[in-house]
């Protein structure tokens, strides 16, 4: 099922038992912000940015050492070089996701993040596993990957946010790719870039989102009730913070970075806790100046 009608998708998706595959990754990779700067083509399209700015890029590669610490505590954490001519290089989800046996390429809307699919590194590193590569890049559409599209890998399902970085065609490949039983479409709010930084499944069980990062709220308000009680509404405050930018790598940790952390209510805190997720948090202030957070920095591996 690929489709717009969210009161379709929603009954589709309670009937979804979750055994679809694991709902947390077996590990991870990152790349490191060598040579950190602002990428300006990417600042076109994405509001979080602004190029004003200035940057430090030892702090940022200093962060970036501390949340593949911190996230190896969960599963084991690659790291790959970064590369000072692909800036937005340390956000990798945007351009490589996995499935068992896959590893697929995004299809980017920039230039200066095309470049990153051409990795020779990052590619042989998978195909020495034995996966196949599917290479989005060959068909019709855009789609940056598991920025564009939030999946709930326990049931199979999908969350692709349209807009200038994924529309119908590159949803439709991701879906085919990762053979999920639904994907739902549905129109970001004006402004925003990517699905992940307004909305996140926590280990197949729990919802963080932001209805203001969508065009038409109650989808938002639709997609809660397949999620409640774990669900976590956030406020636009709380998404600028990249509170909806979280991810669990481990069934029992929710990880955010300090400023999204920070900005949660102890309400929330309490409802992911309920789910029996515990909030953890890294300092990743320097790098969330290039206009994504945790879960932009980290490529998962099923």
């Amino acid at each position: 099922m690929i489709t717009r009608d969210v009161a379709a998708f929603v009954a589709h998706a309670r009937a979804l038992a979750p055994d679809f595959g694991p709902a947390c990754a077996a590990a991870a990779f990152l790349v490191t912000p060598e040579g950190f700067a602002l990428a300006a083509q990417s600042a076109s399209d994405n509001a979080y940015m602004d190029l004003s700015r200035t940057v430090d890029p030892a702090r940022a590669l200093d962060q970036h050492r501390a949340l593949q610490r911190a996230l190896s505590d969960d599963l084991p954490v690659v790291a790959f070089p970064g590369d000072p001519a692909a800036p937005d290089g340390l956000f990798p989800n945007n351009v490589f996701a996995t499935a068992p046996g896959r590893l697929l390429v995004g299809r980017m809307r920039h230039p200066v993040r095309q470049r990153e699919a051409e990795r020779a590194d990052i590619r042989g590193f998978f195909r020495a596993m034995g996966r196949d590569e599917i290479d989005l890049r060959t068909q019709p559409g855009l789609c940056e990957l598991t920025g564009s599209v939030v999946i709930d890998r326990a049931r199979g399902i999908a969350f692709a946010g349209l807009g200038e970085r994924c529309d119908e065609a590159g949803a439709a490949a991701l879906h085919a790719a990762l053979g999920l039983r639904a994907t739902l479409l549905f129109d970001l709010a004006p402004g925003e870039y990517h699905a992940n930084v307004v909305m996140s499944v926590l280990a197949g069980r729990a919802l963080v989102v932001c209805p203001d990062g969508f065009a038409d709220p109650g989808v938002a308000t639709a997609l809660a009730a397949l999620y409640a009680p774990a669900v976590v509404v956030l406020d636009a405050v709380q998404k600028a913070a990249f509170a909806g930018n979280c991810l669990a790598l481990a069934p029992k940790r929710a990880w955010f970075s300090a400023a999204g952390a920070a900005a949660l209510r102890p309400d929330q805190r309490a409802v992911l806790a309920a789910a029996g997720l515990a909030v953890a948090a890294v300092p990743l202030d320097e790098i969330e100046k290039a206009g994504g957070s945790l879960r932009c920095c980290v490529a998962e591996i099923y």
